[in-house]
């Protein structure tokens, strides 16, 4: 299943930021894996010293933009899950900003933040290899809107791509 597979109308408009970092021949599954490894190979050659920098005051550390990568796709795949099951319950939306401060992202090391994100990306995988291309295809509600599961998939890996971009920008 390919990003071009993916119709507009599976989606919000807002998540359009994240999935149109994508490629139209972005592969969902290959996507996961791929993602992982430049993740992992980003978030590494990252300096120590820049690890807690912020580029204005409210803005979140790269640790802490690492943890809501965590955070983030944890809440994803959940949605994803929960419609490729045909679960019809409409799912909430999620205040990414209260999740900073529980997350004490800047007392861990980037290399427990790295094996973190590797454990859960992993789980991500697994999930996503036992659903069917038309478990994947089915849509939900999320936040009001229509969503599919595979969507919410993509929304993952192109979202995490958006962070790194902005890290690029204003951190390093």
């Amino acid at each position: 299943m390919t990003r071009l597979e993916l119709s507009t109308s599976e989606f919000d408009s807002y998540y359009g930021r994240y999935i149109n970092k994508l490629s139209e021949k972005n592969h969902l599954r290959t996507g996961f894996k791929t993602g992982k490894e430049n993740v992992i190979a980003f978030f590494t050659s990252i300096p120590e010293d820049k690890l807690e920098y912020r580029y204005e005051s409210e803005k979140w550390t790269i640790k802490e933009i690492l943890q809501h990568l965590i955070d983030s796709e944890r809440i994803f795949i959940y949605r994803c899950f929960r419609i490729a099951r045909r679960d019809m319950t409409s799912l909430t939306d999620f205040n990414q900003n209260i999740y900073v401060n529980p997350s004490k992202a800047n007392f861990k090391t980037i290399k427990e933040l790295l094996s973190e994100f590797e454990i859960n990306r992993d789980n991500s995988i697994c999930l996503l290899n036992s659903l069917s291309d038309e478990d994947l295809s089915f849509t939900g509600i999320s936040d009001g809107k229509a969503m599919s599961a595979r969507a919410a998939a993509f929304s993952i890996i192109g979202h995490e791509i958006w962070h790194m971009d902005i890290i690029k920008e204003h951190y390093l």
